[in-house]
């Protein structure tokens, strides 16, 4: 304990120095948070899971929403299918097909049939009520609401679609949260894709693992049709049309790993220098008793103290950002929020102390390698 306040006293001496070196270290480790934040993201909306029962049926060789259209009453004919527990026909209207990071998306749904497939909604503010009243009302997500300002009563016009806000809402679905629902005949009207026509179908079966069997049972269905489909679980859908998007962020693990050799080597020259500029003080302390392990665990302390301060302010800093911002990549009509997470938190400051402890390594071998007569005449 004496020596970890003799380290926090040492560092408190050249306060300039140690500012300096925790802002460069929560700079690199913002940039790392952010990438991990947005690559944590990617993976929730990507990878499968036991609880995934979603199937999105499209239209086959068709990626974009403007060019996928299907038969409304093909939902009739998808419920017949043995495994098949829910079909919602969606509609789907976007300002942008390709990879961006403002994407206003429409889902034109049957308004009554919503709840019932979604038990998950919940509404945060305004009245689902009033969503059903109005044919021209939307029910806006959490994320995009707060990325457009919007609130209940709002009006808001895009891609020649104007609604207004009767609720924003939450789930735990990620894309309910960036998307604005309305009702599918004012969406059919409004994008003039004309009544009867949609960009997809929901299915929800009954188990996961009737996810391909089921899949593979609607595609033959309508392989024969006008209108043939391609069935995909709903995040192998997102992986798969959302590719611009994912390889992108993939991109960005790069700059989490220039990030993390910019941390190490910032750390490791800060101790360098506030070696060097005490050596007669490391001397002085042999002298008095001070074994060679001891210095280098006072080296090393004050490491782990710089990681653990510029990681905790990096760390927090890209949470809060992140947070307030309310960032979304879209592609293709589908949506990722870049949403904070505990999971980056705990990792970042993990990574950061773990950082402070390697990059003091060398430094604490620096401070005892000389003689210690060596030391004193210096």
């Amino acid at each position: 304990m004496k020596l970890i306040l003799l380290a926090l006293k040492t560092l408190s001496r050249n306060r300039l120095r140690t500012l300096l070196t925790v802002l460069g270290v929560a700079t690199g480790m913002f940039l790392f948070a952010a990438v991990e934040t947005m690559q944590h993201s990617l993976g929730k909306a990507t990878q499968m899971s036991a609880d995934d029962t979603t199937l999105v049926v499209y239209r086959e060789n068709r990626f974009c929403p403007s060019t996928s259209r299907l038969p409304e009453h093909y939902a009739s004919t998808i419920r017949k299918i043995d495994g098949v527990r829910e079909v919602i026909p969606i509609q789907i209207t976007v300002n942008n097909c390709g990879a961006s990071l403002d994407v206003i998306t429409f889902r034109g749904i049957p308004p009554l049939t919503l709840k019932d497939y979604n038990p998950d909604l919940r509404v945060v503010s305004g009245s689902y009520d009033d969503f059903l009243k109005r044919s021209d009302a939307a029910l806006v997500g959490g994320h995009f609401a707060a990325r457009r300002g919007l609130k209940p009563g709002d009006q808001f016009e895009a891609v020649g679609v104007k609604v207004q806000v009767a609720a924003v809402i939450e789930s735990d679905s990620p894309q309910d949260n960036n998307v604005a629902y309305v009702h599918l005949p004012f969406l059919q009207q409004a994008s003039r894709v004309g009544l009867g026509v949609v960009t997809q179908f929901n299915v929800k079966v009954d188990s996961a693992e009737k996810l391909d069997e089921v899949a593979s049972a609607i595609d033959e269905t309508f392989r024969a049709d006008q209108q043939p489909t391609n069935t995909r679980p709903e995040k192998a859908f997102f992986a798969e049309t959302a590719r611009q998007m994912i390889e992108l962020i993939h991109f960005t693990r790069w700059l989490g790993f220039g990030a993390v050799a910019a941390v190490l080597g910032l750390v490791a020259n800060a101790l360098l220098l506030i070696v060097r500029s005490r050596v007669k003080e490391t001397a002085i302390l042999q002298t008095i008793g001070f074994s060679k392990l001891r210095i280098s665990f006072l080296v090393m302390t004050e490491g782990l103290f710089l990681g653990f301060l510029g990681g905790l302010v990096g760390v927090a800093a890209a949470m809060l950002f992140f947070h307030l911002k309310a960032f979304t990549f879209g592609n293709e009509g589908l949506t990722l929020a870049i949403a904070p997470s505990v999971t980056v938190l705990i990792r970042g400051l993990a990574i950061a102390i773990a950082l402070g402890l390697i990059a003091s390594l060398y430094p604490a071998w620096k401070a005892t390698s000389r003689p210690l007569i060596q030391t004193l005449n210096a």
